[in-house]
């Protein structure tokens, strides 16, 4: 009986601070000081320093091998590329993160050439600091994150 009446005290007690804040949040609404207008907040300034398309090749080989070996127990890697362009740079408008979009041959070790689709990003990297990565082999995106044929890491 007593923990019933400690309850009952309790519920009304929370019951009660719901109804005095939402009395305090009725109030009238007022504009932002000087201080509350995005003080400090610049927000991102991108000036489309994006490397050219090879110098993500070095990074593009050594995540390949990695993801083949610890996620899908394959020998695989990238011995070597060839024929590698770019396809587009910045291919929106001009205030969103900047990309530049290549693409290239692969030579596997075991002996295929494969299409890799990549896109190298301004401010991409691991917590936006450095240039970040994204790339896909086609044939070989096994988790269809790219999906159909790499299809996805194009522009």
């Amino acid at each position: 009986m007593r923990a019933l009446s400690t309850s009952l005290k309790s519920l009304r007690l929370a019951a009660g601070l719901g109804l005095l804040f939402g009395a305090l949040s009725l109030g009238e609404a007022k504009a932002a000081n000087p201080l509350e207008l995005n003080f400090w907040l610049n927000g991102p300034r991108y000036d489309g320093n994006v490397a050219d398309c090879d110098k993500a090749l070095p990074t593009i080989a050594t995540q390949f091998w990695e993801k083949e070996s610890s996620f899908w127990n394959s020998p695989l890697k990238i011995t070597g590329f060839a024929g590698v362009h770019e396809i587009a740079f910045r291919p929106w408008q001009s205030d969103n993160i900047p990309r530049r979009y290549c693409t290239g041959e692969a030579m596997l070790n075991d002996g295929k050439m494969r299409r890799v689709h990549f896109s190298i990003i301004e401010d991409g990297g691991f917590s936006g600091v450095g240039q970040g990565v994204e790339w896909c082999v086609v044939g070989l995106d096994r988790n269809w994150a790219y999906n159909p044929s790499c299809r996805a890491a194009k522009p």
